[in-house]
C-alpha cells in the first residue's frame, strides 16, 4: 500500500466524513483487515482531539458464533454492543475480508435473528441515527479478484475512488437534489424493466463522502404504495453470504408480489423476513466516475456511474416513506449502453439516457466533469 495515500484517506475519514471534534468518542470497527489503516485513523482522531476506541472483528469468528446461535446469546451480544455504541459520537467502519461468502452456510433462521436483533438495534437504531458515521471497504486481494484486477492495479483504483474531490461532487449534486424534490412521478426503463412510482414530498439526499467511502449517489424513497411494474437488475447482488444473480422483481401497489433469481426460494425467504421487506425504502442514482463495473461489493456497486439502485426494506429517516424492516438490500441496475441502456424520466421529462444526464443543469454530474 501507498502510505501517503492511506494517511490522506484516514485524514478524510476523520476531518471530512465524520468531522471529529475535541472530546468526542469515536468507534473504529475493523472487519478482516490488517491494522495499517486502523492505526492511521487512530492517529488522526488523536490529532483532532478525539478519543479513539477500536473493535477488531473477523467474519470467520462471526460465522462460528452464528452457526449455533440462540436468541439469548444474540440478545446479550446486542445489549453489550448497544451500550458501547450509545457512548460514541462518531463511528468509522472499515470492512474487508478474504471471502465474501463466509456467512453463506449459516442457518437462515440464525441470520434472521442476527439481522432482527443485532443489526436492527446496534446499527439501524443507534449507529445510523445517533452518531456521525462513515463506512468503507478495505482493499484486499479478494476484492481485486472480484474486480478482475491485479492487487496493485486495484489498490491504485481504490485510492483514486476513495480520495477523489468529494467537495466538488457535492456541489454538482445540488441541481439533482433540487430537481428530485420538485418531482412527483418517476419512470425507469431498461431491458426487462419498466417501473413507475412517486417520490412526491420525500426529501432527496446527496451522498458525497460523508457516510460511505467510496461515495457518489443522490437518494430518496418512493411513496410506499406507489411502485408498480417490473425491474430486472443486471448486476450480481450479494446478501448474507450468497450472491444472487438475474434478480427480477414485480411490484403491485408498492409490494413485491413476485421475485425470481438464481435461487428463487432463497430470495423469497429474505423477502419474507418481515412485512416491510417486500416494500421499498430507497431509490438512488449513482454518479461516481471512477466506479464503472460491478465487483460484488455494494459500497462500490451502488455508486457505479450510470446506475440506479432500488432497495427493498428499511427506509432512511432523512428520506422517510414509512417503511420499516430488518433488511435494507441495495440492488443495482446499470443503464449504460454496454449493459443494455436505459432511461430515467421525471414527470415525463427525460433526465438521463444510457447513463448520461441530458438536461443542462445536470451535465456537471457526467463523468468527464467529476474527474
Amino acid at each position: 500500500m501507498i502510505d501517503s495515500r492511506m494517511e490522506q484517506l484516514a485524514c478524510n475519514l476523520v476531518t471530512y466524513s465524520t468531522k471529529v471534534q475535541p472530546g468526542e468518542h469515536v468507534l473504529i470497527e475493523a472487519f478482516g483487515i490488517d491494522n495499517m489503516l486502523v492505526k492511521a485513523v487512530i492517529r488522526e482522531v488523536h490529532k483532532a482531539g478525539g478519543h479513539p476506541h477500536v473493535n477488531i472483528r473477523d467474519h470467520q469468528v462471526i460465522r462460528e458464533l452464528l452457526m449455533n446461535a440462540t436468541e439469548e446469546q444474540v440478545r446479550v451480544w446486542m445489549e453489550n454492543d448497544e451500550q458501547q455504541m450509545r457512548q460514541m459520537q462518531a463511528y468509522i467502519g472499515i470492512r474487508g475480508g478474504l471471502n465474501i461468502n463466509e456467512l453463506s452456510d449459516v442457518p437462515p433462521e440464525n441470520l434472521k435473528l442476527y439481522n432482527q436483533l443485532y443489526n436492527a438495534n446496534v446499527h439501524s437504531k443507534i449507529r445510523v441515527k445517533q452518531t456521525k458515521w462513515v463506512v468503507l471497504r478495505y482493499p484486499t486481494p479478494s476484492m481485486a479478484q472480484l474486480a478482475n484486477m491485479s492487487t496493485e492495479a486495484f489498490e491504485t483504483f481504490y485510492f483514486n475512488v476513495c480520495t477523489m474531490d468529494y467537495a466538488r461532487m457535492s456541489e454538482a449534486m445540488d441541481a439533482l437534489v433540487a430537481l428530485m424534490e420538485k418531482t412527483d412521478q418517476v419512470r425507469l426503463t431498461a431491458p426487462g424493466t419498466d417501473l413507475r412510482f412517486s417520490v412526491k414530498d420525500i426529501p432527496a439526499i446527496k451522498c458525497a463522502g460523508e457516510l460511505n467511502i467510496p461515495d457518489g449517489e443522490v437518494f430518496t424513497a418512493p411513496v410506499r404504495e406507489s411502485v408498480n411494474g417490473t425491474i430486472s437488475y443486471n448486476t450480481p447482488t450479494p446478501y448474507n453470504g450468497f450472491v444472487f444473480e438475474n434478480v427480477v422483481l414485480r411490484f403491485e401497489n408498492g409490494k413485491i408480489v413476485e421475485a425470481t433469481a438464481n435461487d428463487t426460494n432463497r430470495i423469497n425467504e429474505v423477502f419474507d423476513t418481515d412485512e416491510g421487506a417486500r416494500f421499498v425504502g430507497e431509490f438512488a442514482i449513482g454518479v461516481n466516475p471512477f466506479v464503472r463495473e460491478p465487483m460484488k461489493d455494494i459500497l462500490f456497486d451502488e455508486k457505479i456511474d450510470g446506475s440506479i439502485h432500488f432497495t427493498p426494506g428499511q427506509c432512511y429517516d432523512e428520506a422517510y416513506n414509512g417503511n420499516k424492516s430488518a433488511i435494507h438490500w441495495d440492488m443495482v441496475l446499470i443503464q449504460r449502453p454496454e449493459y443494455g441502456g436505459g432511461e430515467i424520466w421525471f414527470d415525463d421529462q427525460l433526465i438521463r439516457k444510457d447513463g448520461r444526464f441530458v438536461v443542462p443543469e445536470l451535465e456537471a454530474l457526467n463523468p468527464e466533469n467529476l474527474k
